[in-house]
């Protein structure tokens, strides 16, 4: 209980510093405020859910907790330190107002696709490259189609931050940081999942595509 007045009085003070500083950052940071809390509101009910499965196996733990702390640096510390004190204005640049609103057409879909990839995954979801002792294969709702819809999802939103933050280190620091996670992460995770399903699994990435549909 205590926690959440907390992350409320937060969320309550970061959007008045914000609008305090609106006139320098543009109403672009308020959709990127708004974009990270919309993320946080859908995950937060899986989180913690699936905080009960029993884990039957870890990968690379270690580069894991790295590659987390990189996204979270550079899509919430780097742009908030940025949006709050202007400590990276030299590598600001100049948008016209319709190119912050074309962000939304990124954004709206990347979160409805965030929530129903969480959706779809149940208890198979987690934070972390891990296994579940019943963990299933799913290939249904948007995973039919795709093999890592998430990704997809928090790439169209991640895209969307140069939109909203006019600013070379704190627009694209997130997109540097993610576009790692992806390349090292993704290779590891499906080979853990060829292990536990074997030519189930094998079968499915031929189907599929990692990030959009196929084109067959």
């Amino acid at each position: 209980m205590i926690g959440r007045i907390v992350g409320v009085v937060a969320m309550v003070v970061l959007a008045a510093l914000l609008i305090w500083r609106l006139d320098v950052n543009g109403w672009g940071s308020l959709l990127w405020a708004g974009s990270g809390i919309a993320t946080s509101v859908i995950r937060s009910p899986h989180e913690a859910r699936n905080k009960q499965n029993t884990i039957a196996r870890q990968d690379r733990q270690g580069i894991e907790r790295v590659l987390l702390i990189g996204v979270m640096l550079g899509g919430s510390v780097i742009p908030l330190v940025h949006l709050l004190t202007g400590v990276f204005s030299f590598a600001d640049y100049d948008l016209p107002w319709w190119a912050t609103a074309l962000s939304l057409l990124l954004v709206i879909p990347g979160l409805w696709l965030f929530h129903r990839s969480h959706t779809d995954l149940g208890r198979n979801w987690s934070v972390t490259t891990e296994l579940r002792d019943d963990h299933t294969l799913v290939a249904s709702g948007v995973y039919e189609r795709i093999r890592h819809p998430m990704y997809s999802a928090i790439w169209l939103i991640f895209l969307a931050y140069p939109l909203m933050i006019h600013n070379w280190v704190a627009g694209f620091a997130v997109i540097v940081a993610f576009g790692a996670m992806y390349v090292i992460r993704v290779p590891y995770e499906e080979a853990m999942m060829v292990d536990r399903f074997g030519d189930e699994y094998r079968t499915y990435a031929e189907e599929t595509g990692r990030l959009v549909p196929p084109l067959r």
